[in-house]
C-alpha cells in the first residue's frame, strides 16, 4: 500500500449505524414535543398549568431549536464525519450572522431607549 492510499484510508471516518440514526430521529421527536409541549403550556388550552411561562419561552425554545440544529447538521449532514473545514464553512458564518443581529437587538434598545428620554423631556 503506497503512502497515499495509507493516509486516505487513515483520514476515513467510521459512518453511523442504522440504528444511531433511530436513535437521532428519536431523540429529535422528543425535542420537537418539548416545543409543541412548551407553546401549549404557555399559549395553549393549558396556558398557566405550571405558571407563568412566557418569560422563559422564547430562549427555551431557540435552546430546543438549536439542539435540534446540531444533531441535523452534524448528523444527517455528515459534518461529524466530514473535514473540520465544512464545519467550518457552516459555523463561521453562523457566528457572524448571531453578531450581527445581537448588535442589531443592541442598537433598537437603544435607540429606544434614547427615544424614550426624548418624549420625557419634550
Amino acid at each position: 500500500m503506497d503512502a497515499h492510499a495509507h493516509s486516505a484510508v487513515a483520514t476515513e471516518h467510521a459512518h453511523p449505524t442504522p440504528g444511531l440514526y433511530v436513535r437521532i430521529a428519536v431523540v429529535l421527536f422528543v425535542l420537537t414535543a418539548l416545543e409543541v409541549a412548551l407553546y401549549e403550556l404557555t399559549y395553549g388550552d393549558h396556558a398557566g398549568a405550571l405558571g407563568n411561562l412566557q418569560s422563559v419561552f422564547i430562549p427555551v425554545l431557540l435552546a430546543l431549536s438549536a439542539a435540534k440544529f446540531f444533531l441535523v447538521a452534524a448528523f444527517y449532514m455528515h459534518l461529524k464525519q466530514d473535514s473540520p473545514l465544512f464545519s467550518g464553512l457552516l459555523v463561521f458564518p453562523l457566528i457572524i450572522a448571531t453578531v450581527i443581529i445581537l448588535a442589531l437587538f443592541a442598537l433598537m434598545a437603544y435607540h429606544h431607549a434614547f427615544a424614550q428620554m426624548g418624549t420625557a423631556a419634550g
